[in-house]
């Protein structure tokens, strides 16, 4: 009749991740994406160390997916110049090595790539803070100097 605790559990995590996306600045948004292939990583590390090879190859998979059609795809190479370029190789380097990982069984390998996004989203959260990357709260006021008391 009713569906399993488990279930209604996964519904209202979902509804909070889509209410975070929703409401996300463009910044935060690759902080998630960066946060979804760690955890993906990490779901990886406990499947390989534990035999569960079905769902490492599920967790590599869904990493690769972030970093190649989100994190990748969100570079704007004609924008971010030399920097997006070099952001699209190690990205590239992240997905072949995540494939390789998989194809080994090789934990160093998910951990190396985990040690890289790690360092990445680290840069990106310092970035987020500094005042160019922040909206101003209000647009500021001109005042006439000439104008009369």
């Amino acid at each position: 009749m009713f569906g399993s605790r488990q279930t209604g559990v996964n519904a209202y995590a979902k509804v909070g991740m889509e209410t975070g996306v929703v409401a996300a600045s463009p910044h935060k948004l690759i902080v998630m994406l960066f946060d979804g292939a760690l955890v993906s990583i990490t779901n990886a590390l406990l499947n390989m160390r534990s035999g569960n090879i079905g769902e490492k190859g599920k967790a590599i998979s869904k990493a690769i997916m972030i970093i190649d059609s989100g994190l990748r795809a969100a570079l704007d190479k004609k924008v971010g110049g030399e920097i997006a370029e070099g952001l699209d190789a190690l990205y590239e380097y992240m997905s072949g090595r995540l494939l390789t990982a998989n194809l080994k069984n090789d934990p160093a390998i998910l951990e190396e790539v985990q040690r890289l996004l790690t360092e990445l989203r680290d840069a990106w959260n310092q970035i987020g803070d500094t005042p160019a990357v922040k909206a101003p709260a209000t647009a500021p006021t001109q005042t006439n100097k000439y104008a009369s008391a």
